[in-house]
């Protein structure tokens, strides 16, 4: 699909709750972001022609119909990892794009325990030796993946606990955010070690919340008077190649391994027509602070080993060159599995309008990029612009 094609789609409406822990059911909340994301666009639930929506443990998200309205309107679950969102945002572009529908929702929605996620191997069609051998702890694996490419690339722990140190920071002036205390470089270091060289407060916590997001045809944004829409320039699902090393999948056959961060941001820049270059403001995976020094190269946005360098120059702050994860991310907001991918697609479209308050980029960015990614190896990414 071509950038122009791409950028026929616009978001018309956003809707987010607060990320953290409350009473509320996930069905609750992700109501209220649709209630939310319709306000803003200016749109009614009845003119919505398709919806796609889910959650990894919070609930059908079709039955959202009983709260919002019984119109009839095609309604389509979607559980795809960390990539739920990102599949359901996907989809709704995709029911644009054929001509489907003119108005579209994607919603992402979750409500996770206390504790880190307890996956079953033969959910993941992986032998019950694997959970045995403790090898379905995600703590490890990110772990691991990060100390190969510490070595390889000389970056050092104190960068790992800058890109901690930024996400509260960023968080502090994030009223959605579940984590709004700051916490210096020294004292995430001195958390405690979960698995080397990931200390406690380098890592997200599963949590709770939801958000929704409108998308319109250019006609239908026209006729229905969108106050601010933004253009959705890029929307790209990708799963894992030969050669990759995976959430649930760690090995390494030799030589250079395969990226699917990588080949979902290249596909979703080539889609739009714009490179990393381009790029004013990013939201990039971040489940510990080690997967977001890599996902900075695997996405294009620097070389391999220039992290130690430019996260301890502030480049990746809201102020620098490449403000990454100007809302906290998954460190400062947690991670419900289904609402993450939507999440950072909501904050780039309030900085691209400008409505991002605290936390705001100076200088009206223009374009921005979402990436997330997630077991057992898919990534889903978005270019947007003004």
């Amino acid at each position: 699909m071509s950038g122009a094609g791409a950028a026929d789609v616009l978001v018309c409406g956003v809707g987010i709750t607060p990320f953290g822990r409350s009473e509320a059911t996930g069905l609750h909340l992700a109501a209220e972001a649709v209630h939310t994301a319709l306000s803003d666009a200016g749109v009614p639930w009845s003119r919505v022609r398709a919806a796609f929506g889910g959650s990894d443990a919070a609930g059908n998200a079709d039955t959202l119909v009983t709260r919002l309205g019984l119109t009839g309107v095609p309604f389509v679950n979607v559980r795809n990892g960390c990539a739920t969102g990102g599949s359901a945002l996907v989809s709704a572009v995709n029911a644009i794009r054929s001509g489907a529908a003119d108005v579209a929702l994607a919603v992402g929605f979750d409500k996770h325990p206390r504790g880190a996620f307890d996956p079953r191997p033969a959910d993941w069609g992986l032998d019950e030796a694997y959970g045995d051998e403790g090898l379905m702890v995600t703590t490890q694996f990110f772990a691991m993946k990060i100390q190969r490419y510490m070595h390889d690339h000389g970056i050092t722990s104190r960068t790992l606990a800058l890109v901690a140190e930024k996400a509260y920071a960023n968080g502090v002036r994030t009223p959605h955010a579940w984590r709004r205390e700051p916490l210096d470089a020294d004292a995430v270091l001195a958390s405690g070690m979960v698995n080397d060289p990931l200390t406690r407060y380098m890592f997200c916590s599963p949590g709770q919340g939801a958000v929704a997001l409108v998308l319109c045809d250019r006609a239908a944004a026209r006729e229905l008077g969108a106050p601010d829409p933004v253009a959705l320039r890029a929307a790209v699902v990708r799963t894992r190649r030969f050669g990759s090393f995976e959430v649930f999948s760690p090995w390494a056959p030799g030589g250079v391994p395969t990226s699917v961060s990588t080949d979902a941001a290249g596909t979703a820049f080539e889609e739009a027509g714009i490179g990393p270059d381009d790029i004013d403001v990013c939201q990039l995976q971040d489940t510990e602070s080690g997967a977001e020094v890599m996902h900075m190269a695997e996405c294009g946005f620097c070389e391999h080993g220039e992290q130690e360098r430019l996260i301890a120059a502030g480049a990746t702050a809201i102020g620098g060159a490449l403000p990454v994860n100007t809302d906290g991310g998954c460190i400062a907001n947690g991670e419900p599995i289904g609402a993450s991918g939507l999440r950072q697609v909501h904050e780039i479209v309030q900085q691209l309008r400008g409505r991002a308050g605290e936390h705001q980029v100076p200088g009206n960015p223009r374009t921005g990029f979402t990436h997330v990614y997630g077991a057992p190896g898919v990534s889903a990414c978005t270019v947007l612009a003004r």
